[in-house]
């Protein structure tokens, strides 16, 4: 899985990105520069308002995982997850659940 580490890219993608949000997650999602047929990257982010280093790692493994179970990452596609704070405690299908929703709404439901 390809992820999103450029401080460019980055700013980029929370700059042009669209957003939606869940209880649980809350995405951006942006064109990926390389094109509609560019492979599709991804990126994690777990804030310090959750917790300790321990909590936000196992954050961004939760996350990463359900990613992985949704299909992801899109072709031609940049995508920053970023946990909420019901995430360290919610039930794997739930956030399964959450972050389906999300990509509906993002415009990503059925794309692979």
């Amino acid at each position: 899985m390809r992820t999103i580490t450029s401080a460019r890219d980055i700013d980029r993608l929370f700059s042009e990105g669209r957003r939606t949000s869940h209880d649980l997650l809350s995405i951006l999602v942006a064109p990926s520069p390389g094109g509609p047929d560019a492979e599709g990257r991804v990126m994690f982010v777990a804030g310090r308002k959750l917790g300790g280093a321990v909590t936000r790692n196992r954050c961004k493994r939760v996350l990463r995982e359900s990613c992985r179970r949704a299909g992801g990452p899109w072709r031609g596609h940049d995508v920053a997850l970023a946990a909420r704070a019901g995430i360290p405690d919610a039930p794997a299908g739930r956030i399964d659940q959450a972050l389906a929703s999300c990509l509906r709404r993002a415009g990503l439901g059925d794309t692979r």
